[in-house]
């Protein structure tokens, strides 16, 4: 797939690496082209960097990966995303996010021309991401949004980032359950002490 990764930070930055080693090509999107955070991920394969509308022109998928607060300024600066599929990683939290709205995903719907809207890779820790596995098993992730391709899209490449599954959990309605438990683990990690090397697994009988 061609993908644009917006917000090259921990999330946006570990995944274009997972991406990237898995064959999918790579278009970070940044504000300064010449001067950004991340600009190791340029020496991994199929990945270069462009103007925040030019990654998305060439793109058929889009991560936003940015801070809450900045999730509609952001949808605004994407440009054309008819017919493309936008994954938001994003959470609000602690009250912190896009003025209006109760999660990032509703923002982005709202400030975008397209319906294909999903949230995933918002309930973990980017070192979770980086590495799912604990010893013989590995970490799941979870999707939610009524855009059927683009659950399907997140399914793939949440697989392609080492995930074991990923589970469909509902449509545009689960957005704020997605984002509660990303509090969830947030809540266990840091402020319960248990620490960023935990997460989530769904086992069955």
């Amino acid at each position: 797939m061609n993908i644009a990764i917006i917000g090259t930070g921990n999330v946006g930055g570990t995944l274009a690496t997972k991406w990237a080693k898995a064959g999918h090509r790579i278009y970070l999107g940044v504000k300064d082209p010449s001067n950004f955070k991340g600009k190791e991920l340029l020496s991994n394969p199929n990945t270069s960097v462009h103007s925040i509308k030019e990654a998305v022109s060439a793109a058929e998928v889009i991560l936003v990966a940015v801070p809450a607060t900045a999730a509609v300024e952001v949808a605004q600066a994407l440009g054309d995303t008819e017919g493309k599929v936008i994954i938001d990683t994003m959470n609000v939290v602690m009250g912190r996010g896009p003025q209006g709205f109760t999660n990032t995903a509703d923002a982005i719907l709202m400030h975008t021309a397209t319906r294909d809207v999903v949230k995933c890779f918002n309930t973990t820790g980017f070192n979770n991401m980086a590495n799912p596995n604990y010893g013989d098993l590995t970490l799941d992730m979870f999707t939610a949004g009524d855009s059927k391709i683009g659950k399907t899209i997140a399914i793939q490449l949440a697989k392609d980032a080492g995930f074991a599954a990923c589970y469909d959990i509902g449509g545009n309605d689960k957005f704020g359950l997605m984002e509660q438990f990303a509090f969830f683990w947030i809540n266990l990690a840091m402020m319960q002490g248990q620490g960023r090397d935990i997460g989530f697994k769904l086992l069955k009988r």
